[in-house]
């Protein structure tokens, strides 16, 4: 379903979305850059504080949970609902490291040719700050409108998502599968609205040789040699994988980050790391990677070079998929229309998120949609993200919601449905299913 055929706004969607105040959430935004939060080293703890108190300035409950000796989970939901399952978003609180480059502070906030600037402000503290907006006004909307939602609003900002995703896989560890409608990620979509999205895999990969004089190298065992025949063999599979993309998500892809190895010139090397990125398909399993990349090594014969290797699994996070059909989907996409998003219809993302996670634990249909572009401007200096695609997601966020959730909305979801995608379309007014 295309944004351009979003059914049309009734009257209390309309004064839902007038509650929707750009200055507020450019100035949490703010509050949320100027709290850092960079990982590694994994300070989150300042913006996770900041991000409690501008929720609970908009009266919505809080609470935290240790993922892991400092680092805290966050939670906020929104009060007075009947009680069934709830509209999960799902956020980050780190930022990756500033870098080089800048010529802003990068947590300074500024606010300059309609754009805010700064480290995290398109992933994804401005998504974070859409979120809490959202959330405010759907839980005003419906106190001043006398409704009783038949479930909440959730936001779940976990730590870690930069780096080994400590802070999602201790929440979705305890939490109970289907109990949510279904999952937004507020990460950077352009405001598209993404129904696949490709996980990630990290590959730690290290040679072991021989140490020995330079001037008889063949004494020793070159860890670097084999090391460099490993890369090589990366390269080749990252071409084979080219030939079968995922229709929105694009091929799996391998890339080397890190080589280090080698002690002094005139030393024959005995150690040497590679450190590997495997981007996975929706679905694809990385314990499956792992044994098709040692398989691949010992075809290479280095033990017969007096090489030995070892090869780990440090962190990896699941792709997801979810059918563009999926009548969540189709509530989220027709709200992203109806407040003004760009109408660029449902696709897919080459990056990886917590969603994966949700997806994959929880059971729940899951869509990434947030302010700010992945490829534009995460992670690199100056990073900025525009008002007004702010406010859009704020109001796309808070529509679906609605219309998700307020028994007399547009679209309103049935609390016990088994997996969020039991969801019924009505016409205002009109009592018929669509």
């Amino acid at each position: 379903m295309s944004a351009q055929t979003a059914p049309p706004l009734t009257a209390v969607e309309l004064a839902l979305l007038d509650r929707i105040d750009t200055d507020r959430i450019v100035a949490a935004t703010q509050r949320l850059v100027r709290a850092r939060g960079e990982n590694p080293p994994g300070q989150e703890a300042e913006t996770v504080a900041t991000l409690a108190a501008v929720c609970r300035e908009r009266d919505l409950d809080v609470r935290t949970e240790t993922a892991e000796a400092g680092r805290d989970n966050l939670f906020a939901r929104t009060t007075g609902d009947a009680g069934g399952p709830a509209l999960l978003l799902l956020g980050h609180t780190d930022v990756v490291p500033v870098g080089e480059g800048w010529t802003r502070d990068p947590f300074g906030g500024e606010v300059d040719g309609g754009r805010v600037f700064g480290r995290g402000t398109t992933d994804m503290k401005g998504g974070l700050a859409a979120a809490v907006e959202a959330m405010a006004a759907v839980q005003e909307h419906a106190r001043a409108t006398g409704r009783t939602l038949t479930g909440g609003v959730e936001l779940a900002a976990t730590v870690d998502e930069e780096q080994g995703g400590v802070g999602i896989r201790a929440w979705v560890a305890q939490q109970p599968a289907k109990a949510y409608v279904g999952c937004v990620t507020a990460e950077p979509t352009d405001l598209q609205t993404v129904i696949a999205a490709r996980g990630d895999a990290y590959l730690d990969i290290r040679v072991h040789g021989t140490a020995a004089h330079s001037g008889r190298p063949d004494d020793g065992a070159n860890a670097i040699y084999g090391a460099a025949r490993i890369v090589t063999a990366l390269r080749d599979w990252h071409t084979e994988l080219a030939a079968a993309p995922h229709p929105l998500a694009g091929p799996a892809t391998w890339s080397v980050g890190v080589v280090e190895g080698g002690t002094g010139t005139s030393i024959v090397p005995a150690e040497c790391r590679v450190l590997a990125d495997r981007r996975l398909l929706p679905g694809e399993d990385a314990e499956q990677v792992l044994r098709e990349v040692v398989a691949r090594v010992d075809a290479l014969g280095l033990e017969r070079d007096g090489l030995r290797v070892e090869i780990d699994l440090p962190m990896w996070m699941p792709g997801f998929e979810t059918a563009p059909d999926n009548a969540f989907v189709t509530a989220v996409e027709s709200s992203l229309g109806a407040a003004g998003g760009p109408g660029l219809g449902l696709g897919g993302w080459t990056a990886a998120c917590d969603g994966g996670f949700v997806a994959r634990d929880l059971g729940v249909p899951v869509v990434v949609l947030g302010p700010g572009s992945v490829n534009e401007q995460a992670h690199r200096p100056d990073e900025s993200v525009g008002v007004d695609e702010l406010t859009v997601a704020a109001r796309t966020y808070a529509l679906a919601a609605w219309r998700l959730l307020a028994p007399d909305s547009t679209a309103g979801a049935a609390p016990d449905a088994p997996d969020g995608s039991a969801l019924e379309f009505r016409s205002p007014g009109a009592g018929s299913e669509a």
